[in-house]
């Protein structure tokens, strides 16, 4: 049932665009025989899914890579299971910023939630060497900017100026040149 609709699935799965097995006291991993896809790891094969919710059972393991080609998911809700590991991430996943929806899966981890994952501790911790080497990257981009932009300045604007202002026949022409493009705009 859904929208009003009772709807009958066979073997279309293309047509599915909500699931919702909240509350089923589901246990162990997504079971392979639902949607009679091979399940976890090809979730992302309901390539119309809209909607899918899969709260409040005991499943449990990694929450499959593929959810993230689901490109028409916008609403997605994993809480209260034990689910574990990272959050995948990828192109639609990223737009589910509301940790709420992996609460109650306290073996999980990454963005959206603030729980690190363990690999995570190793590559965050600067070493002395990252970041002199990244004091270095600024201060060379600081020197490298201005030794661009000064030259810049210079030859661009005391060019113009130096030739519109001083050479009385260009300060006409360039006038001329003004008032003919305000006219033109005008006329328009």
């Amino acid at each position: 049932m859904q929208k009003g609709l009772q709807l009958y699935f066979t073997t279309v799965l293309s047509l599915v665009t909500s699931l919702d097995l909240s509350g089923n006291n589901l246990s162990g991993e997504i079971p392979e025989e639902l949607t009679k896809l091979r399940m976890p790891q090809n979730i992302g094969a309901i390539g119309q899914l809209e909607s899918l919710d899969l709260s409040e059972n005991n499943l449990s393991g990694r929450i499959p890579s593929s959810i993230s080609a689901l490109n028409f998911l916008s609403h997605l809700n994993l809480s209260y299971n034990d689910f574990s590991g990272r959050i995948p991430s990828g192109s639609q996943l990223g737009t589910f910023t509301d940790p709420s929806i992996y609460a109650g899966n306290p073996r999980l981890c990454g963005p959206p939630l603030s729980e690190k994952c363990p690999d995570d501790a190793a590559s965050e911790i600067p070493t002395e060497a990252s970041q002199e080497e990244d004091a270095d990257e600024d201060e060379y981009g600081i020197i490298w900017f201005f030794v661009g932009w000064a030259p810049g300045f210079v030859v661009g604007f005391w060019g113009f100026i130096g030739t519109v202002m001083i050479d009385r026949r260009r300060r006409i022409r360039y006038i001329q040149f003004l008032d003919m493009i305000c006219s033109w705009f005008l006329h328009r």
